[in-house]
Protein backbone atom coordinates (compact mmCIF):
# COMPACT_ATOMS: atom_id res chain seq x y z
CA UNK A 1 0.00 0.00 0.00
CA UNK A 2 2.70 2.21 0.45
CA UNK A 3 5.50 1.17 -1.96
CA UNK A 4 4.46 4.26 -4.18
CA UNK A 5 5.37 6.65 -1.48
CA UNK A 6 8.68 5.50 -1.29
CA UNK A 7 9.87 8.27 -4.29
CA UNK A 8 8.22 11.38 -2.97
CA UNK A 9 8.67 14.65 -1.97
CA UNK A 10 6.88 16.17 1.11
CA UNK A 11 4.49 17.67 -1.65
CA UNK A 12 3.74 14.81 -3.59
CA UNK A 13 3.37 12.49 -0.22
CA UNK A 14 0.53 14.92 0.57
CA UNK A 15 -0.93 15.42 -3.15
CA UNK A 16 -1.41 11.42 -3.15
CA UNK A 17 -3.94 11.84 -0.02
CA UNK A 18 -5.26 14.83 -1.40
CA UNK A 19 -6.26 12.88 -4.60
CA UNK A 20 -8.25 10.33 -2.50
CA UNK A 21 -10.87 12.32 -1.00
CA UNK A 22 -10.58 16.03 -1.29
CA UNK A 23 -13.61 16.75 0.84
CA UNK A 24 -12.07 14.50 3.84
CA UNK A 25 -11.33 16.17 6.97
CA UNK A 26 -7.54 16.28 7.51
CA UNK A 27 -7.05 18.33 10.70
CA UNK A 28 -8.70 19.86 13.84
CA UNK A 29 -7.07 21.91 16.19
CA UNK A 30 -9.75 22.56 18.90
CA UNK A 31 -10.06 26.23 16.73
CA UNK A 32 -11.10 25.02 13.43
CA UNK A 33 -11.87 21.98 11.49
CA UNK A 34 -9.79 21.67 7.65
CA UNK A 35 -10.53 19.43 4.84
CA UNK A 36 -7.93 18.40 2.49
CA UNK A 37 -9.28 20.81 -0.02
CA UNK A 38 -8.84 23.57 2.00
CA UNK A 39 -5.34 22.83 3.34
CA UNK A 40 -4.20 22.26 -0.04
CA UNK A 41 -5.54 25.38 -1.26
CA UNK A 42 -4.15 27.99 1.78
CA UNK A 43 -0.60 25.92 1.42
CA UNK A 44 -0.62 27.24 -2.02
CA UNK A 45 -1.71 30.66 -1.27
CA UNK A 46 0.45 30.85 1.66
CA UNK A 47 3.35 29.34 -0.68
CA UNK A 48 2.45 32.18 -3.41
CA UNK A 49 2.66 35.07 -1.08
CA UNK A 50 6.12 34.13 0.37
CA UNK A 51 7.59 33.44 -3.08
CA UNK A 52 6.06 37.13 -3.98
CA UNK A 53 8.74 38.36 -0.57
CA UNK A 54 11.52 36.66 -2.22
CA UNK A 55 11.64 33.56 -0.65
CA UNK A 56 13.13 30.64 -2.43
CA UNK A 57 14.41 27.06 -2.45
CA UNK A 58 17.23 26.28 0.30
CA UNK A 59 15.97 29.92 2.18
CA UNK A 60 15.85 28.89 5.95
CA UNK A 61 12.37 29.88 7.44
CA UNK A 62 11.78 29.54 11.37
CA UNK A 63 8.89 28.45 12.58
CA UNK A 64 7.89 28.85 16.30
CA UNK A 65 4.33 27.98 16.89
CA UNK A 66 2.46 25.26 18.92
CA UNK A 67 0.24 22.24 17.73
CA UNK A 68 -2.08 24.82 15.22
CA UNK A 69 -3.10 23.93 12.11
CA UNK A 70 -1.28 26.89 11.11
CA UNK A 71 2.04 25.40 11.58
CA UNK A 72 0.89 22.20 9.06
CA UNK A 73 0.13 25.15 6.31
CA UNK A 74 3.09 26.68 6.47
CA UNK A 75 4.90 23.60 6.56
CA UNK A 76 3.60 22.67 3.17
CA UNK A 77 4.06 25.90 1.98
CA UNK A 78 7.81 25.67 2.49
CA UNK A 79 7.51 22.40 0.66
CA UNK A 80 6.07 23.61 -2.11
CA UNK A 81 9.08 26.00 -2.70
CA UNK A 82 11.52 24.02 -1.70
CA UNK A 83 12.56 26.24 1.23
CA UNK A 84 13.46 24.55 4.48
CA UNK A 85 11.50 24.68 8.09
CA UNK A 86 13.43 25.51 11.14
CA UNK A 87 11.06 24.49 13.89
CA UNK A 88 11.82 26.41 17.01
CA UNK A 89 11.02 24.59 20.38
CA UNK A 90 8.29 26.83 21.77
CA UNK A 91 9.75 27.26 25.29
CA UNK A 92 13.10 28.63 23.83
CA UNK A 93 14.21 31.63 25.49
CA UNK A 94 16.77 34.55 24.39
CA UNK A 95 19.72 33.04 24.32
CA UNK A 96 18.57 29.80 22.82
CA UNK A 97 16.31 31.51 19.95
CA UNK A 98 19.57 33.61 19.04
CA UNK A 99 21.94 31.21 18.48
CA UNK A 100 19.54 28.87 16.08
CA UNK A 101 18.99 32.02 14.60
CA UNK A 102 22.24 33.03 14.18
CA UNK A 103 23.33 29.27 13.33
CA UNK A 104 20.35 28.58 10.55
CA UNK A 105 20.58 31.81 8.76
CA UNK A 106 16.34 31.83 9.23
CA UNK A 107 15.63 34.49 6.58
CA UNK A 108 12.07 34.92 7.94
CA UNK A 109 10.22 33.74 11.32
CA UNK A 110 6.44 32.50 11.83
CA UNK A 111 6.05 33.57 15.06
CA UNK A 112 2.90 33.89 18.08
CA UNK A 113 2.74 36.47 20.43
CA UNK A 114 3.07 34.70 23.49
CA UNK A 115 2.51 31.08 24.15
CA UNK A 116 3.01 28.81 27.74
CA UNK A 117 4.39 32.05 28.92
CA UNK A 118 7.39 32.86 26.44
CA UNK A 119 7.26 36.07 24.98
CA UNK A 120 7.89 35.03 21.46
CA UNK A 121 7.01 38.46 19.26
CA UNK A 122 9.17 40.21 21.92
CA UNK A 123 11.88 37.48 21.15
CA UNK A 124 11.85 37.88 17.82
CA UNK A 125 11.55 41.57 17.19
CA UNK A 126 14.53 42.18 19.07
CA UNK A 127 16.67 39.63 17.18
CA UNK A 128 15.03 41.36 13.94
CA UNK A 129 17.26 44.89 14.64
CA UNK A 130 20.89 42.82 15.29
CA UNK A 131 20.33 39.64 12.90
CA UNK A 132 22.52 39.73 9.59
CA UNK A 133 19.74 37.28 7.80
CA UNK A 134 16.39 37.49 9.35
CA UNK A 135 14.69 39.94 7.53
CA UNK A 136 10.94 39.52 8.24
CA UNK A 137 8.61 38.57 11.50
CA UNK A 138 5.14 36.78 10.16
CA UNK A 139 2.25 37.33 13.04
CA UNK A 140 0.01 34.25 14.06
CA UNK A 141 -3.27 34.87 15.55
CA UNK A 142 -2.12 38.16 17.01
CA UNK A 143 -1.45 41.68 15.27
CA UNK A 144 0.71 44.29 15.23
CA UNK A 145 1.03 47.63 13.61
CA UNK A 146 3.32 47.53 10.25
CA UNK A 147 3.45 44.11 10.20
CA UNK A 148 2.47 40.92 7.95
CA UNK A 149 0.18 38.38 9.57
CA UNK A 150 -0.08 34.83 8.25
CA UNK A 151 -3.94 35.47 7.25
CA UNK A 152 -2.66 38.82 5.34
CA UNK A 153 -0.51 36.65 3.48
CA UNK A 154 -3.54 33.87 2.72
CA UNK A 155 -5.35 36.50 1.08
CA UNK A 156 -2.71 37.57 -1.17
CA UNK A 157 -1.79 34.33 -2.24
CA UNK A 158 -5.19 34.27 -3.83
CA UNK A 159 -4.46 36.39 -6.20
CA UNK A 160 -0.87 35.19 -7.31
CA UNK A 161 0.64 32.57 -9.36
CA UNK A 162 2.80 29.86 -7.66
CA UNK A 163 6.17 27.99 -9.47
CA UNK A 164 6.71 24.88 -7.35
CA UNK A 165 9.88 24.11 -6.94
CA UNK A 166 12.04 20.86 -8.45
CA UNK A 167 13.30 18.86 -5.61
CA UNK A 168 15.95 16.38 -5.38
CA UNK A 169 14.40 14.25 -2.42
CA UNK A 170 17.33 12.52 -1.46
CA UNK A 171 19.74 15.92 -1.42
CA UNK A 172 17.29 18.83 -1.07
CA UNK A 173 16.50 19.09 2.62
CA UNK A 174 13.12 19.27 4.13
CA UNK A 175 13.72 20.49 7.35
CA UNK A 176 16.63 21.43 9.93
CA UNK A 177 15.52 20.23 13.42
CA UNK A 178 18.07 21.81 16.34
CA UNK A 179 18.32 18.88 18.87
CA UNK A 180 18.32 19.81 22.74
CA UNK A 181 21.92 20.83 23.28
CA UNK A 182 21.82 18.15 26.53
CA UNK A 183 25.16 18.28 25.60
CA UNK A 184 26.50 21.12 24.74
CA UNK A 185 25.19 24.01 21.92
CA UNK A 186 22.23 22.41 19.84
CA UNK A 187 22.94 20.82 16.35
CA UNK A 188 21.26 21.22 13.62
CA UNK A 189 20.28 17.61 12.07
CA UNK A 190 19.26 18.31 8.42
CA UNK A 191 16.65 15.83 7.18
CA UNK A 192 15.46 15.33 3.28
CA UNK A 193 12.47 14.97 1.21
CA UNK A 194 13.88 11.29 1.25
CA UNK A 195 14.68 10.86 5.21
CA UNK A 196 10.98 11.74 6.34
CA UNK A 197 8.49 10.50 3.68
CA UNK A 198 10.53 7.15 3.38
CA UNK A 199 10.16 6.77 7.49
CA UNK A 200 6.72 8.33 7.42
CA UNK A 201 5.51 5.49 5.28
CA UNK A 202 6.98 2.94 6.51
CA UNK A 203 5.92 3.66 9.73
CA UNK A 204 2.09 3.69 8.59
CA UNK A 205 3.00 0.36 7.28
CA UNK A 206 4.31 -0.95 9.89
CA UNK A 207 0.90 0.67 12.30
CA UNK A 208 -1.50 -0.39 9.17
CA UNK A 209 -2.57 2.77 9.28
CA UNK A 210 -5.51 3.18 6.87
CA UNK A 211 -7.72 6.74 5.68
CA UNK A 212 -10.12 5.39 8.51
CA UNK A 213 -7.67 6.02 11.17
CA UNK A 214 -7.64 9.44 13.04
CA UNK A 215 -4.85 10.30 14.80
CA UNK A 216 -3.70 12.50 18.26
CA UNK A 217 -1.10 14.69 17.97
CA UNK A 218 -0.34 15.24 21.37
CA UNK A 219 3.23 15.29 21.06
CA UNK A 220 4.81 19.12 19.68
CA UNK A 221 4.96 19.49 15.92
CA UNK A 222 8.16 21.10 16.23
CA UNK A 223 9.77 17.97 17.33
CA UNK A 224 10.87 15.40 14.85
CA UNK A 225 7.83 12.98 16.71
CA UNK A 226 5.38 15.28 15.72
CA UNK A 227 6.51 15.75 12.22
CA UNK A 228 7.63 12.04 10.82
CA UNK A 229 5.87 9.97 12.53
CA UNK A 230 2.40 11.78 13.22
CA UNK A 231 1.92 14.17 10.30
CA UNK A 232 3.70 12.57 7.55
CA UNK A 233 2.30 9.04 8.47
CA UNK A 234 -1.01 11.08 8.47
CA UNK A 235 -0.68 11.80 5.04
CA UNK A 236 0.94 8.45 4.25
CA UNK A 237 -2.35 7.01 4.99
CA UNK A 238 -4.86 9.86 3.83
CA UNK A 239 -6.21 9.68 7.36
CA UNK A 240 -7.29 12.94 10.39
CA UNK A 241 -5.03 14.08 12.87
CA UNK A 242 -6.22 16.16 15.98
CA UNK A 243 -3.67 18.71 16.97
CA UNK A 244 -3.44 19.60 20.72
CA UNK A 245 -1.36 22.51 21.53
CA UNK A 246 -1.46 22.41 25.61
CA UNK A 247 -1.61 18.55 27.06
CA UNK A 248 -3.94 17.89 30.06
CA UNK A 249 -4.84 14.56 30.24
CA UNK A 250 -8.73 15.20 31.06
CA UNK A 251 -8.71 17.13 27.72
CA UNK A 252 -6.91 13.88 26.16
CA UNK A 253 -9.19 11.49 27.09
CA UNK A 254 -12.22 13.45 26.12
CA UNK A 255 -11.36 13.81 22.75
CA UNK A 256 -10.33 10.50 22.37
CA UNK A 257 -14.00 9.80 23.13
CA UNK A 258 -15.84 12.50 20.99
CA UNK A 259 -13.46 12.30 17.90
CA UNK A 260 -13.36 8.82 17.62
CA UNK A 261 -9.10 8.75 18.30
CA UNK A 262 -7.75 5.84 16.68
CA UNK A 263 -3.99 6.09 17.12
CA UNK A 264 -2.58 8.06 20.24
CA UNK A 265 0.99 8.59 19.96
CA UNK A 266 2.79 9.82 23.13
CA UNK A 267 5.80 9.60 25.86
CA UNK A 268 5.50 7.80 28.77
CA UNK A 269 4.56 10.86 30.81
CA UNK A 270 1.67 11.31 28.74
CA UNK A 271 0.05 7.90 29.04
CA UNK A 272 1.33 7.53 32.97
CA UNK A 273 -1.03 11.36 33.49
CA UNK A 274 -3.75 9.32 31.36
CA UNK A 275 -4.28 6.26 33.38
CA UNK A 276 -3.70 8.12 36.57
CA UNK A 277 -5.96 10.56 36.06
CA UNK A 278 -9.14 10.27 38.94
CA UNK A 279 -12.35 10.58 35.92
CA UNK A 280 -10.24 7.75 33.60
CA UNK A 281 -12.66 5.16 33.83
CA UNK A 282 -15.70 7.40 32.83
CA UNK A 283 -14.13 7.93 29.17
CA UNK A 284 -15.15 5.57 26.43
CA UNK A 285 -11.91 5.08 24.78
CA UNK A 286 -12.85 1.79 22.56
CA UNK A 287 -12.30 3.84 19.59
CA UNK A 288 -8.34 3.33 20.11
CA UNK A 289 -6.35 0.92 17.83
CA UNK A 290 -2.81 1.54 18.44
CA UNK A 291 -0.31 4.06 18.91
CA UNK A 292 3.43 4.63 19.26
CA UNK A 293 4.84 5.42 22.52
CA UNK A 294 8.67 6.65 22.38
CA UNK A 295 11.03 9.45 23.22
CA UNK A 296 11.87 8.30 26.49
CA UNK A 297 13.02 4.86 27.85
CA UNK A 298 9.04 3.59 28.45
CA UNK A 299 8.78 1.44 32.06
CA UNK A 300 7.12 -1.99 31.47
CA UNK A 301 4.70 -1.69 33.84
CA UNK A 302 3.41 1.47 31.88
CA UNK A 303 3.06 -0.37 28.30
CA UNK A 304 1.20 -2.77 29.94
CA UNK A 305 -1.12 -0.97 31.61
CA UNK A 306 -1.96 1.17 28.02
CA UNK A 307 -2.90 -2.40 26.71
CA UNK A 308 -4.83 -3.48 29.35
CA UNK A 309 -6.18 -0.59 30.68
CA UNK A 310 -6.82 1.63 27.47
CA UNK A 311 -7.31 -1.13 25.44
CA UNK A 312 -4.91 0.29 22.75
CA UNK A 313 -2.84 -2.34 21.07
CA UNK A 314 0.41 -0.05 21.58
CA UNK A 315 3.23 -0.53 19.66
CA UNK A 316 6.71 0.85 21.35
CA UNK A 317 9.62 2.06 18.76
CA UNK A 318 13.19 4.00 19.28
CA UNK A 319 14.72 6.12 17.07
CA UNK A 320 16.49 9.83 17.25
CA UNK A 321 16.18 13.31 15.28
CA UNK A 322 18.99 12.15 13.31
CA UNK A 323 17.11 8.67 12.09
CA UNK A 324 14.16 11.05 11.14
CA UNK A 325 13.19 8.82 13.48
CA UNK A 326 11.74 5.74 13.44
CA UNK A 327 14.37 2.91 13.40
CA UNK A 328 13.16 0.01 15.22
CA UNK A 329 9.17 -1.26 15.89
CA UNK A 330 7.37 -3.82 17.93
CA UNK A 331 5.02 -5.83 16.09
CA UNK A 332 1.34 -6.60 16.31
CA UNK A 333 2.27 -10.20 16.60
CA UNK A 334 4.80 -9.56 19.63
CA UNK A 335 3.79 -10.88 22.67
CA UNK A 336 3.57 -8.86 25.89
CA UNK A 337 6.98 -9.37 26.44
CA UNK A 338 8.52 -8.26 23.77
CA UNK A 339 6.79 -5.12 23.71
CA UNK A 340 7.37 -4.62 27.69
CA UNK A 341 11.62 -5.33 27.44
CA UNK A 342 12.47 -4.19 23.79
CA UNK A 343 11.88 -1.16 21.38
CA UNK A 344 11.56 -4.09 18.06
CA UNK A 345 13.19 -4.93 15.71
CA UNK A 346 14.48 -2.70 13.08
CA UNK A 347 12.65 -1.00 9.84
CA UNK A 348 12.95 -3.00 6.53
CA UNK A 349 15.18 -1.14 4.78
CA UNK A 350 17.68 -0.19 7.19
CA UNK A 351 20.57 -1.79 9.06
CA UNK A 352 21.73 -1.76 12.86
CA UNK A 353 24.83 -3.34 14.89
CA UNK A 354 26.17 -2.77 18.17
CA UNK A 355 29.47 -2.40 18.53
CA UNK A 356 32.22 -2.07 21.13
CA UNK A 357 34.50 1.23 21.93
CA UNK A 358 36.37 0.48 18.81
CA UNK A 359 33.48 0.17 17.06
CA UNK A 360 33.72 -3.61 16.25
CA UNK A 361 30.57 -5.50 16.50
CA UNK A 362 29.86 -7.21 19.62
CA UNK A 363 28.25 -10.84 20.29
CA UNK A 364 24.42 -11.14 20.80
CA UNK A 365 23.09 -9.84 23.92
CA UNK A 366 26.30 -8.24 24.56
CA UNK A 367 26.26 -4.19 25.69
CA UNK A 368 27.58 -1.76 23.33
CA UNK A 369 26.57 1.19 21.82
CA UNK A 370 23.99 0.95 18.48
CA UNK A 371 24.89 2.22 14.83
CA UNK A 372 22.53 2.11 12.13
CA UNK A 373 22.25 3.45 8.13
CA UNK A 374 19.66 3.38 6.08
CA UNK A 375 17.25 5.39 4.28
CA UNK A 376 16.47 7.88 7.86
CA UNK A 377 19.85 8.84 8.66
CA UNK A 378 20.68 12.50 8.63
CA UNK A 379 22.31 14.44 5.59
CA UNK A 380 24.21 15.73 8.62
CA UNK A 381 24.97 18.30 11.12
CA UNK A 382 24.38 21.80 9.75
CA UNK A 383 27.64 24.01 9.24
CA UNK A 384 29.09 21.27 11.46
CA UNK A 385 31.08 19.00 9.42
CA UNK A 386 33.41 17.98 12.37
CA UNK A 387 30.38 17.26 14.27
CA UNK A 388 28.57 15.19 12.04
CA UNK A 389 32.27 13.06 11.15
CA UNK A 390 32.33 12.31 14.56
CA UNK A 391 29.24 10.35 14.28
CA UNK A 392 29.00 9.34 10.78
CA UNK A 393 31.80 6.94 9.03
CA UNK A 394 32.33 6.60 5.03
CA UNK A 395 30.35 3.30 5.02
CA UNK A 396 27.19 5.78 6.03
CA UNK A 397 26.92 4.06 9.52
CA UNK A 398 25.67 6.62 12.36
CA UNK A 399 26.58 5.93 15.96
CA UNK A 400 23.85 7.06 18.22
CA UNK A 401 25.85 6.80 21.64
CA UNK A 402 22.93 4.59 22.84
CA UNK A 403 23.78 1.72 24.75
CA UNK A 404 22.23 -1.43 23.32
CA UNK A 405 21.81 -5.11 22.75
CA UNK A 406 20.13 -7.25 20.32
CA UNK A 407 19.33 -11.32 20.50
CA UNK A 408 19.27 -13.50 17.46
CA UNK A 409 15.85 -13.26 16.66
CA UNK A 410 16.84 -9.27 16.24
CA UNK A 411 14.79 -7.78 19.09
CA UNK A 412 16.73 -4.49 20.20
CA UNK A 413 17.06 -3.39 23.90
CA UNK A 414 17.82 -0.07 24.75
CA UNK A 415 19.87 -0.07 28.21
CA UNK A 416 20.70 3.69 28.12
CA UNK A 417 22.76 6.66 26.90
CA UNK A 418 26.08 5.57 27.08
CA UNK A 419 26.96 9.16 28.74
CA UNK A 420 24.49 7.96 31.16
CA UNK A 421 26.01 4.63 32.35
CA UNK A 422 26.71 4.94 35.75
CA UNK A 423 30.64 3.52 36.91
CA UNK A 424 30.11 2.87 40.27
CA UNK A 425 33.21 0.87 42.06
CA UNK A 426 34.13 -0.24 38.83
CA UNK A 427 30.61 -1.87 38.51
CA UNK A 428 28.67 -0.57 35.14
CA UNK A 429 25.13 0.45 35.41
CA UNK A 430 22.79 1.14 33.79
CA UNK A 431 20.30 3.45 34.79
CA UNK A 432 16.92 2.28 32.93
CA UNK A 433 17.29 -1.46 34.81
CA UNK A 434 17.06 0.16 38.09
CA UNK A 435 13.89 2.86 36.44
CA UNK A 436 12.07 -0.21 34.92
CA UNK A 437 11.90 -1.87 38.74
CA UNK A 438 11.08 1.47 40.36
CA UNK A 439 7.75 1.64 37.87
CA UNK A 440 6.60 -1.78 38.86
CA UNK A 441 6.25 -0.20 42.68
CA UNK A 442 2.53 -0.03 42.89
CA UNK A 443 3.07 3.62 44.28
CA UNK A 444 6.09 5.27 42.08
CA UNK A 445 4.46 7.61 39.37
CA UNK A 446 7.85 8.86 37.41
CA UNK A 447 11.56 7.70 37.92
CA UNK A 448 14.95 8.43 37.10
CA UNK A 449 18.42 7.37 38.12
CA UNK A 450 21.43 9.49 37.82
CA UNK A 451 25.50 9.15 38.79
CA UNK A 452 26.94 11.78 41.78
CA UNK A 453 30.73 12.29 42.52
CA UNK A 454 31.92 10.06 45.09
CA UNK A 455 35.29 10.19 46.19
CA UNK A 456 35.65 6.51 47.03
CA UNK A 457 33.75 4.53 44.70
CA UNK A 458 34.27 7.21 41.90
CA UNK A 459 30.16 7.13 41.07
CA UNK A 460 27.15 6.64 43.18
CA UNK A 461 23.18 6.06 42.45
CA UNK A 462 20.87 8.49 42.69
CA UNK A 463 17.27 7.38 42.15
CA UNK A 464 14.55 10.61 41.69
CA UNK A 465 11.27 9.18 42.34
CA UNK A 466 7.85 10.99 42.40
CA UNK A 467 5.02 8.95 43.81
CA UNK A 468 1.45 8.30 43.18
CA UNK A 469 -0.70 11.60 44.44
CA UNK A 470 -1.39 10.36 48.52
CA UNK A 471 1.31 7.48 48.38
CA UNK A 472 3.33 7.10 51.44
CA UNK A 473 7.03 5.47 50.60
CA UNK A 474 9.91 5.74 52.43
CA UNK A 475 13.40 5.51 50.94
CA UNK A 476 14.42 2.31 52.83
CA UNK A 477 11.01 0.24 51.24
CA UNK A 478 11.98 1.05 48.01
CA UNK A 479 15.85 0.14 48.51
CA UNK A 480 14.37 -3.07 49.49
CA UNK A 481 11.96 -3.47 46.86
CA UNK A 482 14.76 -2.72 44.53
CA UNK A 483 17.46 -5.01 46.43
CA UNK A 484 14.77 -7.96 45.86
CA UNK A 485 14.61 -7.70 42.11
CA UNK A 486 18.45 -6.81 40.92
CA UNK A 487 22.07 -7.05 42.22
CA UNK A 488 22.79 -5.59 45.45
CA UNK A 489 25.23 -2.75 43.94
CA UNK A 490 22.42 -1.83 41.81
CA UNK A 491 20.72 -0.72 44.86
CA UNK A 492 20.44 3.03 44.53
CA UNK A 493 22.71 4.68 47.25
CA UNK A 494 20.54 7.67 47.87
CA UNK A 495 16.68 7.99 46.87
CA UNK A 496 15.41 11.35 46.45
CA UNK A 497 11.25 12.12 46.25
CA UNK A 498 10.37 14.75 43.80
CA UNK A 499 7.54 17.20 43.19
CA UNK A 500 8.24 17.42 39.46
CA UNK A 501 10.83 16.93 37.27
CA UNK A 502 12.76 19.19 34.82
CA UNK A 503 11.74 18.20 31.51
CA UNK A 504 11.56 18.71 27.54
CA UNK A 505 8.74 20.06 25.77
CA UNK A 506 8.88 16.33 24.21
CA UNK A 507 8.56 14.93 27.30
CA UNK A 508 11.71 13.50 28.27
CA UNK A 509 12.95 13.59 31.90
CA UNK A 510 16.51 16.72 31.79
CA UNK A 511 18.99 13.98 33.26
CA UNK A 512 21.94 16.85 33.29
CA UNK A 513 19.24 19.20 34.80
CA UNK A 514 18.13 16.60 37.65
CA UNK A 515 21.68 15.76 38.23
CA UNK A 516 23.20 19.04 39.15
CA UNK A 517 20.14 19.64 41.23
CA UNK A 518 20.46 16.78 43.09
CA UNK A 519 24.56 17.76 43.28
CA UNK A 520 23.16 20.66 44.84
CA UNK A 521 20.52 19.31 47.11
CA UNK A 522 22.45 16.71 48.29
CA UNK A 523 26.02 18.62 48.62
CA UNK A 524 26.62 18.34 52.22
CA UNK A 525 26.11 14.18 51.74
CA UNK A 526 28.33 13.58 49.22
CA UNK A 527 32.15 12.35 49.46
Amino acid sequence: MYQDCYGLTVTELFERAYKLNPSKEVIYDRSRRLTYQELREESIQLAASLQDLQVEKGDRVAVCLPNWHEFVVIYLALSHLGAILIPFNTRYRQEEVEYILSNSGAKLVFCTDEFGGVPHYEQFSTLLKSSKTLQQMISVRFERPGMLSYHQLLERGKHLPLTFAAIDRREDVFGILYTSGTTGRPKGVMLTHANVVHTAAITAESMRCTPDDVMLVAVPVFHVFGITPSILTNFACGGKMVLVDVFKPKDVLELIQNEGITIHHGVPTMFILELNHPAFSVYDLSSLRTGIIAAAPCPVEVVKRIRSDMGCDIVVAYGLTETSPTLTITDFNDDDRIRSETVGKVLPGAEVKIVNGQREPVAFGEVGELACRGFGVMKGYYQMPQETKAVIDDEGWLYTGDLATIDKDGYIRIVGRSKEMIIRGGYNIYPREIEEVLYKHPEVLEAAVVGLPDSVLGEITCSAVRLKSGAKVEAEELKQFIRERLADYKTPDKIVFMHDFPMTPSGKIKKMDLQQQLKIELEGQLR
